[in-house]
C-alpha cells in the first residue's frame, strides 16, 4: 500500500495575496480593522447585499458572536442539525443553551425541515441551519415555522458562500449567518471568518461584542470622545495580515467558483455509471439551489464499502476522507439524553458518506487519477 501524495485539500494563492500582506507591512497596519479588513467587508456587503459584514477569527468566533446576540443564556435550547461540525452547537453551548439535535434530509443532508417543528419548545431561542456542502436547506419552510413561533434563524453557512437559494445568497437569508475562510473552504485565510448581519438592530451591538465589549469602532467613527468597556465581548478581530490574503482571494471570488463548478461536474458527470452499477449515491442539487461547489461527495452503500474504497483510494495515492460524526452520540452530548436511533438519518450518512479530493488548484490530470482509481473499485 502507497502513502497517498495526492491530497483531500491543498491551500493556494489566487492572485495578489503575498503583495497585500506586504503592502500591510510597509504601512506598519497589521492589526484587526485596518485597510484590508474593510475591503473585505465592503466586498462582501456589496456583492451580498447584506447589511454588515464583519470578518472575525473564525467561523466559530462568528457563531459565538450570534450566540451573544441572541443573547442565549443558561437554561434556553438551541435547534442544530446532528449532521454538522461541533462549532455549530458549541457556541451556544458555552452560553448555558442546551443544544436539541435534529435529523437532516436524506437527499441533500441538510436539516429536515419537517422535523423541525416538533422540537420546538417555549425554551426554543435559536433555529441554526447549515448548508451541507454548499447546497441550501428549504428555507421558506424554515423561515416560516421560526416566524409562527418568533425564533431567529442562524445560518451556518460555512460551506455555502456564493451559493443562492431562489436567488438569494445564501447567508442573506437568516436574521444572521456565518461564514468560514478556514484553509478547507473555497475562499480561505487560513483561518478566518465573518459574521453577516442581516438585521440592522444587531449591528452596532456585533462591532462591540467583536470589540471585546468597547465602543472602540464608535470612537475611531469620531462618534464618542474615548471608548470604554460597555458590554460583554471578546477579541473577534481579524488581524489585517489575514485579511489582506483573505481580500485577494474575495477579489478573484468568480474565478475561484468557477474552476470549482468545473470540477463538480466533471465528477459527477464521470462517476455516474460507475455509481449507478455500484449503488452508490451522488450528491442532490434541487432545482431552486445554485450551489456553492465547496465539495463533492459519495454515499457508498455502507460503512464497510466506504472504509474499504477509502483504502482502495489510499492504495494508489489518492487520500480519501469521511466527514462529520453524528453530535447526538459524542460523548459531550450524553448529558443530554443523546441516543443511537434519535437522528436515524445522520447515523446512517455519517457511516456511508466519503469526500473526494476538491481544491482550487486540483488538476485534469490528478482529477482523472481519483476519477480513474474510483472507477476500478466495486463496491458489490
Amino acid at each position: 500500500m502507497t502513502t497517498p501524495n495526492l491530497p483531500f485539500n491543498r491551500s493556494s494563492l489566487a492572485g495578489r495575496e503575498l503583495e497585500y500582506i506586504n503592502l500591510t507591512l510597509e504601512a506598519g497596519q497589521i492589526a484587526g480593522d485596518q485597510l484590508f479588513s474593510k475591503k473585505c467587508h465592503k466586498l462582501l456587503e456589496d456583492v451580498l447585499g447584506t447589511k454588515r459584514a464583519l470578518v472575525t477569527t473564525s467561523c466559530t468566533h462568528a457563531l459565538e458572536m450570534t450566540a451573544i446576540l441572541l443573547d442565549i443564556q443558561t437554561g434556553d435550547e438551541v435547534i442544530v442539525p446532528s449532521f454538522t461540525f461541533v462549532s455549530t452547537a458549541n457556541a451556544f453551548v458555552l452560553r448555558g443553551a442546551r443544544p436539541v439535535f435534529c435529523d437532516v434530509r436524506h437527499d441533500t443532508l441538510n436539516l429536515d425541515e419537517a422535523k423541525l417543528e416538533e422540537l420546538i419548545s417555549p425554551r426554543t431561542k435559536a433555529i441554526v441551519v447549515v448548508h451541507y456542502a454548499g447546497v441550501s436547506c428549504a428555507m421558506d419552510e424554515i423561515n416560516a415555522i421560526a416566524a409562527r413561533h418568533g425564533i431567529p434563524v442562524v445560518e451556518d453557512n460555512a460551506h455555502g458562500l456564493f451559493g443562492k437559494y431562489k436567488g438569494r445568497w445564501l447567508g442573506t437569508i437568516g436574521a444572521l449567518a456565518t461564514q468560514s475562510f478556514h484553509e478547507t473552504k473555497n475562499i480561505t485565510c487560513g483561518e478566518g471568518g465573518a459574521l453577516l448581519i442581516n438585521d440592522h438592530r444587531y449591528a452596532e451591538r456585533a462591532e462591540i461584542i467583536r470589540e471585546k465589549g468597547t465602543n472602540r469602532a464608535n470612537f475611531f467613527r469620531g462618534q464618542v470622545d474615548k471608548y470604554s468597556w460597555v458590554d460583554v465581548g471578546s477579541s473577534y478581530v481579524m488581524s489585517d495580515v489575514l485579511a489582506a490574503f483573505l481580500y485577494a482571494q474575495l477579489e478573484r471570488w468568480e474565478d475561484i467558483q468557477g474552476k470549482r463548478r468545473l470540477l463538480w461536474n466533471r465528477y459527477h458527470s464521470e462517476l455516474s455509471g460507475w455509481a449507478a452499477r455500484n449503488g452508490v449515491t451522488q450528491p442532490t442539487v434541487p432545482s431552486y439551489c445554485e450551489q456553492a461547489w465547496h465539495m463533492y461527495y459519495l454515499l457508498l452503500p455502507s460503512l464497510q464499502s466506504r472504509q474499504a474504497l477509502i483504502a482502495h483510494l489510499k492504495a494508489h495515492g489518492v487520500l480519501a476522507v469521511f466527514h462529520y460524526l453524528p453530535l447526538h452520540l459524542s460523548q459531550y452530548a450524553s448529558r443530554w439524553g443523546g441516543k443511537k436511533g434519535q437522528c436515524p438519518v445522520t447515523e446512517d450518512v455519517s457511516d456511508r458518506l466519503l469526500r473526494l479530493s476538491f481544491y482550487n488548484t486540483l488538476t485534469q490530470d490528478d482529477q482523472s487519477r481519483v476519477i480513474n482509481a474510483v472507477q476500478k473499485f466495486s463496491a458489490a
